[in-house]
């Protein structure tokens, strides 16, 4: 029998509830290869079940936590291009590429 609307809310709550009781505070943290410990960088921890938390080196005490389907989501979107940046000035493109010739 499929889940209500509610059993579904009320699961992920809860999910969400259990994933930030968790104790990460020995938690082992990644960030991309080639970057100094001074640069800013995301990093991210590897928690039970396939959850992961993301944090910046920036600002290591706050901490988001995803469980594994909404990782998972996250990949494969950024996979597929779902976050790929315009190219501009902003973030590395020349002003011609954003249209500001």
């Amino acid at each position: 029998m499929a889940e209500t609307a509610e059993e579904i809310k009320a699961r992920k709550e809860r999910e969400r509830d259990e994933l930030y009781a968790l104790d990460i505070s020995g938690v082992e943290w990644h960030s991309a290869p080639g970057t100094e410990e001074h640069e800013e960088r995301v990093e991210i921890a590897y928690l039970p079940e396939g959850a992961v938390a993301m944090r910046s080196s920036l600002d290591p005490d706050t901490v988001l936590r995803y469980t594994e389907a909404e990782w998972r989501a996250f990949v494969l979107g950024a996979r597929d291009g779902e976050f790929d940046l315009e190219p501009g000035a902003h973030n590395g493109g020349s002003p011609a590429e954003a249209g500001q010739e």
